[in-house]
């Protein structure tokens, strides 16, 4: 079976580290085309890949079975919806889209084409949240009561020349970082009930909110608590997760995109593996502390589902309805913050 011909559209950091070199490590897909508008960093990393210079000269090649679409946040919507008309399956990096009104147009659209849409909620196959899904499957914490999820970074100065931080739309941490949080609490606990939110502005330089803090409130009795912050010099524990027979602690973050960064691929060993002092510990009611080994991360597994789902194999992971709710959780968490309450979530479909 000939592999599924795809498409990314932009070569910054999300195209080069996220999309491009796990398309070409996953089997079963082939890196057809890189649209760059100008520079030639994509030919010279793939000097066997095409380059388009628009997505209309990208769309015109019609054996292009799948699109992803790495270009900055706010261009996420047009973008998308060009390649759903075009016929196009389409995978869109995080956030989905700006606003969950755009969520749903673009749902509505990939319905009456069927065509497969999703997000790139890569963090599910983080090492560490593989690990932390291990722990809690097995009960042995009991109930759940309480789910800490942080993701710290440090930068003293805002970096105003990135789109990320000058202050257009799109920008901020919350969409950034917060769409990683709120996607992977839902996804290990469903719905809301409600949230409250302080997303703020820490650094004197910063033009655009750097740091958050989401509460989450479950009706199986769980309260989750969501942070991240870029002015953190020492980060705090990855996971913190209280139950009533015990708690679990990890540390440390996914190597896989320092890895990438640094030229690293997924044959090479140890490549999406966390050092022994990032690995989590298990404190039970009897007994002593454990020290859990953390799983290899592979953000190829997402993609791979992407594959065999585009196949008819199995279903789609990371459905968009549950993109949508993770949109409209930012569009809430940004209301509660603003008007200093607790608002209530009401279930998307």
């Amino acid at each position: 079976m000939a592999d599924i011909r795809t498409a990314v559209i932009g070569f910054g950091l999300a195209g080069k580290i996220f999309h491009t070199a796990v398309i070409k490590a996953t089997p079963g897909l082939e890196l057809a085309t890189i649209v760059q508008r100008k520079g030639d960093e994509a030919q010279l990393a793939y000097p066997d890949v095409k380059i388009a210079r628009s997505i209309e000269e990208m769309l015109r090649d019609e054996s292009i079975q799948l699109v992803v679409v790495a270009t900055p946040s706010a261009a996420h919507f047009e973008h998308a919806q060009q390649c759903l008309r075009a016929g196009k399956n389409v995978v869109i990096d995080k956030p989905f889209t700006l606003t969950s009104e755009e969520a749903r147009k673009l749902i509505e659209l990939a319905r009456e084409r069927k065509l497969l849409l999703t997000a790139y909620q890569s963090r599910r196959w983080d090492g560490d949240f593989l690990t932390l899904r291990k722990i809690l499957a097995s009960g042995r914490l009991g109930r759940i009561v309480m789910f800490e999820n942080r993701l710290d970074r440090f930068r003293a100065e805002a970096r105003l020349e990135r789109w990320r931080e000058n202050g257009g739309p799109g920008g901020g941490v919350l969409f950034d970082l917060g769409a990683h949080l709120v996607d992977q609490a839902t996804t290990l606990f469903g719905d809301p009930e409600d949230i409250f939110a302080d997303v703020r502005v820490d650094r004197r330089t910063a033009v655009v909110d750097d740091a958050f803090t989401i509460q989450l409130k479950f009706s199986s009795g769980v309260t989750a608590m969501l942070y991240s912050t870029l002015s953190a010099q020492w980060p705090g524990a990855r996971f913190v997760v209280h139950g009533t027979k015990g708690s679990f602690v990890q540390w440390g973050i996914d190597p896989q995109e320092d890895q990438a960064k640094a030229g690293k691929t997924y044959g090479d060993p140890g490549f999406g593996v966390n050092p022994e002092k990032c690995w989590g510990e298990l404190y039970l009611v009897d007994g002593p502390v454990e020290k859990i080994e953390t799983l290899p991360g592979d953000y190829r597994l997402l993609y791979e589902n992407v594959r065999d789902a585009l196949l008819g194999i199995t279903p789609l992971v990371v459905k968009p309805e549950e993109a949508l709710r993770t949109t409209r959780l930012l569009e809430l968490a940004r209301h509660a913050s603003s008007e200093g309450v607790r608002l209530p979530y009401e279930p998307v479909g």
